[in-house]
């Protein structure tokens, strides 16, 4: 299995707002930390906000912050959110199969049951595990540069 390059710099956005807590993120100033077009970073951004993962201000000195808590935003909300297939297979997909083994078959049992482990594995980690995980995230990320007055805390849902 192997994710998009949307649901990476998904992660990456929010990793990015998590870090930058208590301010808002600014679309131009994420995609020069990850050296990504902002264009690319909008598309992200739609599915972001429409799941709650994330919440945009509009005008002059608007910009992004996270939706909820950072330790409330399992990897898998944003892989269900950013992800458009998780067919393994011919046969995961509804109606494409030809095999006549499709509803008895081993291997569409083996591949359901390693995707539902890949499903929990990824519902054990949070944004704020990945952020707490490289205490020089807000160097590496360029946050340190970047002074700007604090928000109020997002509300907890």
């Amino acid at each position: 299995m192997r994710l998009t390059k949307q649901t990476n710099y998904a992660v990456r956005m929010l990793m990015y707002c998590a870090a930058n807590e208590g301010h808002l993120s600014r679309i131009p100033e994420i995609a020069k930390a990850y050296g990504v077009s902002e264009l690319f970073l909008f598309k992200i951004l739609q599915p972001l906000n429409k799941a709650g993962l994330v919440e945009t201000v509009r005008g002059r000195n608007g910009g992004v912050r996270l939706g909820r808590a950072a330790d409330r935003i399992t990897l898998f909300d944003v892989v269900k959110v950013t992800e458009d297939n998780f067919a393994m297979a011919e046969c995961f997909e509804d109606g494409v199969a030809e095999c006549p083994l499709v509803d008895s078959c081993g291997l569409n049992s083996a591949l359901r049951k390693a995707l539902n482990a890949f499903f929990d594995v990824l519902t054990e980690y949070t944004i704020d595990d990945l952020v707490k995980a490289r205490p020089q995230i807000n160097f590496l990320l360029g946050l340190d540069d970047v002074r700007r007055p604090k928000l109020a805390a997002v509300p907890a849902a």
